[in-house]
């Protein structure tokens, strides 16, 4: 990726669960990337969102901090490392809005490079996955390490 990433990463021991700070004109704030199990063998939901007051996530607050791209590069960084560990996984998300769906979208897109050279990109239709295409609305997004 083009951005810089957040490199203070608090790490569960089985990769479940990555914690960092975001740090910007709002102040420290607690972000957690969760990867959840799902009734798909080897298929994982990826949560993310600001760390709320009674400890969950919150994926809907827009915390504006000025750090988008970095949270972002982070996030990417973080399933990256995710793949490493469990290669034969795949990881599901999507945004909480539509609106954010679009801009992870976009994030792909201007990365496309990148993301090839190590993933295998499929965007959720109707009713099924096709290969990643840019401008293409989409549900949500399956990614899959490359095994070279």
């Amino acid at each position: 990726m083009k951005h810089e990433v957040y490199k203070n990463l608090t790490i569960a021991d089985d990769l479940s669960i990555f914690e960092f700070f975001s740090i910007g004109p709002k102040g420290v704030i607690l972000k957690r990337i969760l990867f959840m199990t799902t009734e798909y063998p080897d298929t994982v939901n990826l949560a993310f969102g600001d760390i709320d007051k009674n400890g969950e996530i919150n994926d809907f607050v827009i915390s504006n901090n000025g750090d988008r791209d970095k949270i972002l590069a982070t996030v990417c960084h973080v399933i990256g490392l995710y793949l490493k560990k469990y290669p034969n996984r795949q990881v599901y998300f999507k945004g909480s809005t539509a609106e954010r769906t679009r801009l992870y979208r976009i994030i792909i897109n201007n990365n496309i490079k990148w993301f090839n050279l190590q993933y295998n990109i499929l965007i959720e239709q109707e009713f099924d996955f096709v290969p990643f295409q840019p401008n293409i609305s989409t549900i949500g997004f399956l990614i899959k390490k490359k095994i070279i």
